[in-house]
């Protein structure tokens, strides 16, 4: 069998390496550059492809005619896209004779969109997983080929789920390679109106607001705390980013349960709006997390 993949950040460096060692004949790779002002915590999969002696290109306009025309010269009998971070028109699609596969971080249909990873913790999901599925004109709905779940364990962050999910990813794809390589692969319908549909995410969205329940802060916390952009509040012109929290069950409250970061028995601390409250055990300010003293000091002055 022979691939053009499309592929970036962890999870396309993960699957690449398997359709390798799988035997698959990958004619091409297309990536994404970096962009100049985002944080490189995952792998690179062009690094990946130069190590293991794949031709690759940057394609970051699906639409360039330049990059059908370099599909195309590849041949390939199936295209996959690994986290691509552009949807692949359906000129792209029809170069495969043999299909298109994408792996989506979720258990579809649950979760389909951008952002999957995070949207999960966001909503207090106990699992996720990955999904091989076939790519349709709609983004996460064509049918699913296998997929494998993964827990959320209840103080999980974004992260350590998005960790899980490459695995997951690795799994559903060394499973069915076989299948895939026979031209036989396993097909079911993925039930769309069962599901759901989220966006991407911008750092805007991180933003708290101190009078929502605590359980909804903490999961935004976990949700997109570092190296996601994080969780911040605004506070005399500076730009906090709440990397860690945890909810304090029986905190000794003071009278005055405003909403908002304070010190609670000495500790920092944030009441919410539903009258519980949240151990604050880091916030980070201009990519450093203040030390202990500063920390206290933030609180305190916060609840002046």
């Amino acid at each position: 069998m022979r691939a053009v993949v499309f592929a970036y950040s962890n999870v396309g460096d993960r699957c690449l390496r398997v359709l390798q060692a799988g035997g698959v004949d990958v004619a091409l790779v297309v990536t994404h550059r970096d962009h100049p002002g985002e944080k490189l915590w995952f792998a690179r999969v062009a690094d990946t492809a130069d190590e293991l002696g794949i031709p690759r290109l940057y394609g970051d306009d699906p639409q360039d005619p330049a990059l059908a025309e370099a599909v195309a010269a590849a041949k390939p009998d199936v295209i996959f896209s690994f986290y691509f971070r552009s949807m692949l028109p359906a000129s792209l699609l029809s170069l495969a004779p043999g299909g298109a596969y994408n792996m989506h971080g979720s258990l579809l249909p649950k979760f389909r969109g951008r952002a999957p990873t995070n949207w999960a913790v966001l909503h207090g999901a106990t699992e996720t997983g990955a999904t091989l599925h076939l790519m349709v004109d709609k983004p996460d709905a064509g049918d699913i080929v296998d997929q494998q779940a993964v827990p959320i364990l209840p103080r999980d962050d974004a992260r350590q789920v998005f960790d899980k999910v490459c695995v997951a990813a690795e799994i559903t794809l060394w499973r069915v390679l076989p299948a895939l390589i026979a031209g036989r692969p396993p097909r079911r319908a993925n039930p769309l109106a069962d599901g759901s549909y989220y966006g991407g995410r911008k750092p805007e969205d991180g933003r708290i607001h101190w009078d929502r329940p605590a359980v909804e802060i903490d999961r935004l916390v976990r949700a997109v705390a570092p190296p996601y952009p994080g969780a911040f509040v605004e506070i005399d012109g500076r730009r906090l980013i709440v990397a860690r929290a945890r909810p304090w069950v029986d905190a000794p409250l003071p009278h005055d349960t405003t909403p908002g970061l304070r010190l609670i028995d000495g500790e920092p601390a944030a009441i919410c709006g539903d009258g519980q409250a949240l151990r604050v055990l880091e916030v980070i300010e201009l990519g450093e997390p203040l030390d202990a003293e500063a920390l206290r000091a933030l609180c305190a002055g916060a609840a002046r």
